[in-house]
């Protein structure tokens, strides 16, 4: 990794750590005015800070509160809506015929796309390059068994990288009366993601994507349903005067599930993990990670 950028991530970690503590602070600072306001006991864990944390609040104002809910989080998409997303599509090594139609398609998917061969580039090659060239991000598809299972979206320059497990996936070339594949940028619909994990799988997703135009006649939807986000892609035609909406789908389908988060790029062994579905999440049928 070149030095520049291990300074870079270096500096990003410390800011994102820094944030966390502020984050720590404001969470208690919220939870002392609303204790004040609704003239309610005051929590045991903030009995011992009480006065301390009476100053700061009397010293907030609605700018500062505001500028404080920032977290190291926005520098990652700081250039987010000012800078179109560059996305580069590539697979694992020697990918099979399927492999390879599915990446295909997801390129076609992300407008400003690119397709890259794979062949025997290493990671961390793969990653210095979309570097060099300026890519916001890069998509890596992999498969088991001649299968398309698993999606990773790394997010550069530092991250972060989420893995995403494949399930039920249909091609364009499995679904009977598709319509022909749109370039336009799609509108984004996203349903029930209301956890903080939630919300950062969210961001990931809508930045690979450009602003569309108000014109733009191609909807995307992720919608999640007990953590299955079901990927879809459509064209719409407004029919006798706006009372119908034709819809076309211009596929793929599928559903992915998320496996890990971690706060670095690709190449990164050492970076942290932010979350991971560990075994006993399965079997917590009440719990909803999205």
């Amino acid at each position: 990794m070149r030095r520049g950028v291990v300074r870079q991530r270096q500096e990003f970690l410390e800011r994102r750590q820094r944030a966390g503590v502020q984050d720590a602070i404001r969470v208690r600072k919220e939870q002392l005015r609303t204790a004040l306001q609704e003239q309610s006991q005051l929590p045991s864990h903030l009995k011992k800070d009480a006065v301390v944390l009476k100053k700061f609040v009397e010293l907030d104002d609605a700018e500062t509160a505001d500028k404080a809910k920032r977290s190291a989080i926005d520098d990652e998409y700081a250039l987010a809506g000012e800078v179109p997303p560059r996305v580069l599509v590539t697979t694992s090594r020697e990918p099979s015929q399927k492999l390879l139609e599915f990446a295909k398609e997801v390129r076609l998917l992300v407008p400003n796309a690119v397709r890259l061969n794979r062949g025997n580039i290493s990671v961390r090659q793969l990653m210095e390059a979309a570097r060099r060239d300026q890519f916001s991000d890069v998509v890596v598809l992999q498969e088991a068994r001649g299968l398309p299972d698993s999606l990773t979206v790394s997010h550069l320059p530092l991250g972060p990288t989420i893995v995403f497990t494949l399930h039920n996936l249909v091609t364009r070339h499995d679904i009977p009366e598709v319509g022909p594949m749109s370039e336009q940028a799609p509108h984004l619909i996203f349903e029930n993601f209301t956890t903080q994990l939630g919300e950062r799988i969210r961001d990931v997703l809508r930045y690979l994507f450009p602003i569309p135009k108000e014109a733009s006649t191609r909807v995307m939807t992720f919608d999640n349903a007990n953590d299955f986000i079901s990927v879809r892609n459509h064209s719409y035609k407004v029919m006798r005067g706006g009372k119908e909406v034709l819809l076309t789908e211009l596929g793929p389908r599928f559903e992915m599930t998320p496996f890990r988060v971690t706060l670095g790029t690709l190449e990164m062994e050492d970076a942290d993990v932010e979350w991971v579905l560990r075994p006993y999440m399965n079997t917590a049928k009440k719990r909803r990670l999205l």
